[in-house]
């Protein structure tokens, strides 16, 4: 029944009250044709909707991804038809991909003209229906509320993901008798699926008849808030664990029972001892290629226990002995009564010569080198230990993103922003950006390399008109670095056009008003750094970094997940 008490309003002027109504207060876009009557409305919502006008519609969704990442909140963009729907395909599957909610608002020519070729007119819901976790075509301004609602509610729940809807321009503009809506059920819809007692209580007679366990700690510890329920069982049962990359902030980087990063360039105890373990305890992870290594041979000598909310996870890539399904927060809850204390020390101390040895071989030379050249991983650990290892670590993709994994320590959760599995050059700007609106409390640093940088290099535009407290570290090698490392190890050194030819960064800084500084010698790494964080706002420091530095250990392509290369191997020609 229509509520006669209420005057009627445009669908753009619903949309907007429907965000206020979903706890939105800060929202990334760039406006255009046919999202405009949206952005007419959104000047009378100033006060309560902080708009962070982007440089790029790539840049608006990156940058709400960087904020959800941080904040645990939804992230919202909001862009026109056409080219500024498109422009957003990528930040929509990285954040697929990453399970990384975020609302996208595109605006649509009227539906009258749908399927006409009008312009700026593309197939919004067929591009993106493969990519987001659910897509929409708002036709109506009466559907507004009940669309924004189920987004809202889509996006944030179960597994996150990114949520697309395609707002036509004639339900922009038609008038509606706005009632709020709240959508928390959906049917055949279920975000957090009830946990089965009886799988609880065979994953606690594994992991308390386990020898050798084993815990690999996933992204999802994190976005279930599960963090400190991690902590109880490893403590518990004294269980040695490793973080993937998106979950390296789950579990404080000092913390005993954490033996470090797992995947390609992770560390050397971890990788080795997962073909080692008897009982292998998967939580919120996907076991990702660049996690297993070669899956034929990855862990087939262990009892596989996986802690997933998303059942499609479930032997997709390694049968699992065990499936618990369910929110871990929910899941770990419950499986805690059931473990029996135990201490493993021989286990846990097997990882010991592993450290060591990666420490020999490759950490102590890349943090601490003699001579030559600055180089990446000495830089990413000097920037870490000035934050007290407080910070949010926001990277691009390459190079600069596996040495701040590597060397870039955790003592908060949610302190990592990267582009995991989509691995999206151009990521580390934007998503800073949104960052630093997410945490505002917080020191945001985002470390990227020459190339990743001039892929979203317009951002440095919203970075200057928001102040946006931004400490970039550019690590600058003059190559697409982790590209020509491939192409040194695998090509014959055959380096195909990635040498880089850059421009002058600090007079690009300097166009936009930000400060900056370039260092080149170790000697003044350390003044360089103090300096950059003690200057209010953003800053830029280009590291003059070692052209062929690689990033070590490896496992190659296609190789098992504990053969690990520390060095560069001897090729038969000396090189």
């Amino acid at each position: 029944m229509t509520d006669t008490n209420t005057q009627p309003i445009t669908g753009a002027e619903a949309l907007m009250r429907s965000l206020v109504a979903e706890g939105v207060k800060t929202l990334f876009g760039y406006p255009g044709g046919s999202i405009m009557p949206v952005y007419d409305a959104l000047y009378d919502h100033r006060h309560d909707l902080n708009h962070i006008l982007v440089r790029h519609e790539q840049g608006a969704v990156h940058a709400a991804q960087g904020f959800a990442r941080v904040s645990g909140k939804v992230g919202v963009a909001i862009v026109t038809s056409g080219p500024g729907a498109t422009n957003t395909v990528t930040g929509v599957a990285d954040a697929m991909i990453d399970s990384t909610p975020v609302v996208v608002i595109c605006g649509q020519v009227g539906a009258a003209f749908l399927g006409t070729d009008a312009f700026q007119e593309v197939d919004v819901l067929g591009m993106t229906q493969p990519i987001s976790k659910w897509n929409y075509q708002i036709r109506r301004p009466e559907d507004v509320a009940w669309a924004v609602s189920r987004a809202f509610f889509i996006a944030r729940s179960g597994r996150p993901g990114p949520v697309v809807l395609d707002f036509t321009r004639n339900a922009q503009v038609g008038m509606v008798d706005y009632k709020p809506a709240h959508v928390d059920f959906i049917r055949s819809y279920r975000p957090t699926p009830k946990y089965d007692m009886e799988h609880i209580q065979r994953a606690a007679r594994l992991i308390n008849d386990a020898v050798k366990p084993l815990v690999l700690v996933g992204q999802g510890v994190e976005l279930a808030g599960a963090q400190n329920e991690l902590r109880a069982l490893l403590e518990k049962a004294q269980i040695p664990a490793g973080c993937t990359l998106l979950g390296l902030s789950a579990l404080p980087s000092d913390h005993p029972l954490n033996m470090g990063m797992l995947g390609m360039h992770g560390n050397l105890g971890p990788n080795v001892m997962t073909n080692q373990c008897d009982v292998l305890i998967a939580i919120g992870m996907r076991f990702d290629d660049r996690v297993t290594g070669n899956p034929d041979t990855y862990a087939r000598q262990a009892k596989v226990i996986h802690f997933e909310i998303d059942q499609s996870e479930f032997n997709k890539v390694r049968h699992a002995e065990c499936k618990v399904l369910g929110d871990c927060k929910e899941t770990l809850t419950a499986l805690l009564p059931l473990i029996e204390p135990a201490t493993h020390k021989s286990w846990i101390d097997g990882f010991a010569p592993y450290a060591e040895r990666e420490y020999n071989k490759v950490i102590r030379k890349a943090i601490y080198p003699d001579s030559g050249p600055l180089l990446m991983a000495e830089v990413v650990r000097a920037v870490s230990e000035a934050t007290c290892h407080e910070a949010v670590l926001v990277t691009d993709v390459g190079q600069n993103q596996m040495f701040a994994a590597r060397y870039f320590k955790f003592t908060k959760p949610r302190s990592i922003v990267t582009s995991g599995g989509c691995g999206t050059m151009g990521f580390g700007l934007p998503a800073a950006i949104g960052a630093t609106f997410g945490a505002s409390e917080r020191t945001v640093c985002l470390f990227v390399g020459d190339g990743g940088l001039q892929m979203t290099l317009q951002e440095l535009g919203t970075v200057m008109e928001q102040r946006a407290p931004v400490k970039i570290i550019l690590l600058n090698n003059n190559y697409l670095g982790n590209v020509r490392q491939w192409q040194e190890m695998f090509w014959h050194h055959r380096y195909s056009f990635t040498p880089m030819a850059n421009p002058d960064y600090e007079l690009i800084a300097q166009a936009y008003g930000i400060p900056a500084a370039t260092v080149v010698s170790r000697q003044d790494l350390a003044d360089a750094v103090t300096k950059m964080l003690a200057t209010p706002g953003p800053y830029l420091l280009q590291c003059a970094v070692l052209e062929e530095d690689n990033v070590f250990p490896m496992t190659p392509p296609g190789a098992n997940v504990d053969e690990m290369l520390l060095e560069l191997p001897a090729s038969d020609d000396g090189k």
